[in-house]
């Protein structure tokens, strides 16, 4: 019933590599991104504790050390909430890469499969149709649940950067308004 070509074979075999390849090459990417800035955050953080403690050893009263811990307060959160935002980003990103690849490939497997009923559907024994219909109807069921749950992803997606960047908000608000309170009280 199905005829497979050593042709198709290797034809297959090559799309099913190209597709891991890219895969790959987008995780990759992610892993990359992702190591340049947990290096550059060590290398901030190394350059700050060096700068604090210097500054640290020039206090020279109590009043002078709560103005120094304040002044350092924020920028530190402000560092701390832009390295989330860029893993977040960097997560992001990947993901979105990764579910491009993922539905590229869903949509050609789901192609090749119709090619290869339609053949069936020519090269059957009488009677084939419905069961062809069948499995044409599933694969169409599948397809529509697959919309649904992706379209669903996209929105708890939309939902969840809205939240977080509601959140990055009202934290670098808190920090700044705790930090003029404590300049205020010094």
């Amino acid at each position: 019933m199905f005829n497979t070509t050593p042709e198709q074979i290797t034809a297959a075999n090559k799309a099913n590599v190209e597709a891991m390849m890219n895969f790959n090459q987008v995780a990759f990417e992610g892993i990359e991104r992702l190591l340049a800035l947990n290096l550059n955050m060590v290398k901030s953080v190394l350059e700050d504790s060096v700068s604090n403690a210097k500054a640290a050893l020039a206090v020279k009263d109590v009043q002078e050390y709560v103005a120094l811990q304040t002044s350092l307060a924020q920028p530190a959160v402000e560092k701390a909430v832009a390295y989330s935002k860029s893993v977040y980003e960097i997560a992001s990103d990947t993901k979105a890469g990764v579910s491009k690849l993922v539905e590229a490939q869903a949509a050609e497997t789901n192609k090749n499969i119709v090619a290869l009923l339609d053949k069936a559907a020519k090269s059957g024994p009488a009677g084939s149709e419905v069961a062809i219909s069948a499995m044409k109807s599933a694969l169409a069921a599948a397809n529509s649940a697959y919309e649904n749950i992706t379209k669903a992803s996209k929105q708890f997606t939309e939902m969840a950067e809205a939240n977080v960047a509601a959140a990055t908000s009202a934290t670098e608000k808190a920090v700044s308004g705790a930090v003029k309170t404590a300049k205020k009280a010094a």
